[in-house]
């Protein structure tokens, strides 16, 4: 393990270069990693641990066609590879629960019963544990209990996994039966394309993902958005003036000086206009939405919005509303002008060959 300095906070990071592959195919030598569930982290977990050459199978209940047949179609054989769930946690020694959170409820008294001395329970997610009172998840005493969380979408750890680089992850052991589980937990995080792995505790990344997401990375991210554009276009701007202001210059250029160099760097080498209204207004929008963090968080922490989620994704039209949700987002103005734009984008002949081998290799979806 390597001691990194996070902003003056020392915090110890397992790099590959230290927990190497090589390392990981002989701790999980005599392990059969069972993925149950093929819908958003499972085939990317799945598919980057097979070309690593572990030995994985998959659990994919037939009465979701669509999941079965993508994985079919993935390379995965019915009767060698793939089985449904209960089989395939019958055959497996570690066990990974990549359902939705929603599903965890129905898939736990199929799981359960596979889980014999010795095993491993693996999530990519603290939900089904933390919030066990609404997902029914109590795994018996004489197993381990391990997670690794991407720090991204299905469609990332796949596709950086086939550019040659990792996506990070955090990863916690919150029962050791075996004294084995923080090493099949690291070996598998570097299995799946790890690019380094830190620690945490079921709890702690169950909030920092549910705040995560509601929050800067989706739901704040797309309400900011849509009130710039809003604003702009009300003030006599046109659609495709409103949403390279608003997303396209941020996607495609400015986000991506942030990522290589950091926030203080692009304030440092952009325009002196920009740099100093920038400084001016970050502190009256940090002011305006800390209340609305601060709420996100205890709604969080008081188990209230995992509460909600459940009975909102459990209820029988749930599907038909969120596809109402999601058609009046795709056809609103502003996300036709991005179609538009996208379109515009040129693509040279690497870039498209990149998105067509994710396509046909990786078939992730968001998270």
């Amino acid at each position: 393990m390597a001691k990194i300095d996070f902003g003056g906070v020392e915090e110890t990071v397992v790099m590959r270069k230290e927990f190497s592959l090589a390392k990981a195919r002989r701790v999980l030598k005599k392990e059969v990693v069972a993925v149950i569930g093929y819908g958003v982290q499972g085939p990317a977990q799945a598919l980057n641990m097979k070309d690593n050459g572990i030995n994985v199978i998959i659990g994919q209940s037939k009465q979701f066609p669509r999941d079965w047949d993508r994985a079919v179609k993935d390379g995965w054989v019915p009767g060698e590879t793939l089985f449904e769930i209960e089989e395939a946690a019958e055959r497996g020694t570690i066990i990974q629960m990549l359902v939705a959170d929603a599903a965890m409820e129905a898939v736990w008294p199929l799981v359960a019963p596979k889980l014999t001395a010795g095993k491993a329970l693996y999530f990519s997610h603290g939900f089904g544990l933390v919030y066990n009172d609404l997902t029914g998840i109590k795994p018996p005493a004489d197993i381990d209990v391990i997670m690794v969380a991407p720090k991204g979408s299905g469609t990332s750890v796949r596709r950086n996994f086939l550019n040659g680089v990792g996506i990070n992850s955090s990863y916690a052991v919150a029962q050791d039966a075996t004294g084995r589980a923080e090493e099949r937990c690291q070996a598998i995080g570097i299995a799946i394309g790890s690019g380094y792995l830190f620690p945490t505790t079921f709890e702690h990344e169950v909030t920092s993902d549910l705040v995560g997401e509601r929050g800067v990375l989706m739901g704040a991210l797309a309400g900011i958005m849509e009130a710039q554009y809003d604003v702009l276009r009300k003030n006599g701007h046109t659609p495709s003036e409103a949403f390279n202001e608003t997303v396209e210059e941020l996607t495609q250029s400015l986000i991506r000086l942030v990522d290589e160099n950091g926030m203080d760097w692009m304030f440092s080498n952009c325009s002196a206009t920009a740099q100093r209204g920038a400084l001016d207004w970050k502190p009256k929008f940090k002011k305006a939405t800390m209340p609305v963090f601060r709420e996100l968080y205890k709604a969080v922490k008081s188990k209230k919005e995992a509460a909600r989620v459940m009975r909102a994704n459990g209820r029988p039209n749930y599907k038909e509303q969120l596809k109402k949700e999601l058609d009046k987002m795709g056809n609103s103005e502003m996300w036709l002008a991005g179609k538009a734009c996208r379109a515009l984008r040129p693509r040279d002949k690497a870039h498209g060959d990149a998105a067509t081998a994710v396509g046909t290799r990786g078939r992730g979806t968001a998270n």
